[in-house]
């Protein structure tokens, strides 16, 4: 069974997942409260599904971007299980987790969340073999930025305030916007992600693994 956390931002995830079901799903919107929300909502999952700490045979996290406390909150806390339980863990690049939730489509997709200062980081998927695939480096951009180059018929999902959609929503003819409800970065999406990595023997180092932060002028607040 895995473990997921998902802290990139003010939105928190957990999922509990095994290779035939996802057996715990939970996220929500937080106050800068990571640190305290976050074990014992880890705590109410497990007793949620009757199950025990033993029972967890490695852990994922989302690794960034995102807001850098909320990151590293995360970071630490699944680095410190790792560390004191002997478990393996992976990381996946906030985004990708987003992108794993959307429908395959012969068209561009592009992911965004929440950078701070009305900005979104933001990076562009390609359909590979029916797999979505990064296809650019992350960008921080303004909405309105990001519309002016969105060219040809383009899924676009992400964190977006009502003024974000608003102004994605105007270019309608372009910008395919996904629901609110398929905007969600799933944590069962990452548990998915992170297993499929743990089955090729393709887990990370927790002494060295660091979040992926934007280096920027105008960085990704807490």
């Amino acid at each position: 069974m895995i473990l997921a956390i998902d802290s990139s931002t003010s939105w928190l995830g957990l999922a509990l997942y095994e290779e035939s079901a996802v057996l715990y799903e939970h996220v929500w919107k937080t106050h800068k409260r990571h640190t305290v929300e976050l074990a014992p909502a880890v705590e109410k999952a497990l007793q949620d599904c009757g199950l025990s700490f033993e029972q967890i045979k490695a852990l994922a996290v989302a690794q960034g971007p995102g807001s850098f406390t909320s990151l590293r909150i995360g970071l630490v806390f699944i680095k410190g299980l790792a560390l004191a339980y002997h478990l393996p863990v992976i990381g996946i690049p906030t985004l990708d987790i987003l992108a794993y939730s959307q429908p395959i489509r012969d068209l561009s997709l592009i992911c965004a969340l929440q950078a701070g200062r009305s900005k979104l980081a933001v990076a562009t998927y390609k359909n590979v073999d029916n797999h979505w695939k990064c296809d650019t480096p992350i960008e921080v951009m303004t909405a309105k930025e990001l519309i002016l180059q969105i060219l040809t018929p383009t899924l676009v999902s992400g964190e977006f305030t009502e003024e974000d959609r608003h102004t994605l929503s105007r270019k309608w003819k372009s910008v395919i916007l996904a629901s609110p409800a398929n905007c969600i970065r799933r944590p069962s999406c990452l548990a998915e992600l992170a297993f499929q990595l743990w089955k090729a023997g393709k887990i990370d180092d927790p002494v060295t693994m660091t979040p992926i932060y934007l280096h920027t002028s105008d960085p990704i607040l807490s």
